[in-house]
């Protein structure tokens, strides 16, 4: 990893920690989320998943509009780190835990692109 994608990864880092933060406050069901990158295609290439714990919980938060508060949400805490996602309805993603551990026994390595 070179010395700029080190320091866009830990921007990327801080803003997602925030933003974990929040969403553990204001959003029912909302356990952990991570990021995919591939630095050669920054920003387009970033992908936040936004990890909830059952599937009903999920559907909760998509019934009551919290994927477009975590969309706003993650946008505008890379915003403030310098970071512009081009598209966050394709960018950022749901899933849950239950999902993996059905799908893919538990292994998230498998099941993030």
């Amino acid at each position: 990893m070179k010395k700029t994608d080190k320091k866009i990864e830990k921007a990327i880092v801080e803003a997602l920690t925030q933003v974990c933060e929040i969403a553990h406050d204001e959003v029912a069901g909302f356990e952990w989320l991570t990021h995919r990158v591939k630095y050669s295609q920054f920003p387009a290439s970033l992908s936040v998943h936004c990890i909830f714990a059952t599937q009903n919980e999920l559907s909760g938060a998509l019934l009551a509009k919290q994927d477009d508060f975590l969309r706003s949400l993650i946008g505008d805490k890379l915003r403030a780190v310098g970071i512009a996602l081009k598209d966050t309805a394709r960018q950022v993603h749901f899933d849950t835990e239950e999902a993996c551990a059905l799908e893919h026994g538990g292994r998230w390595q498998l099941r993030l692109p």
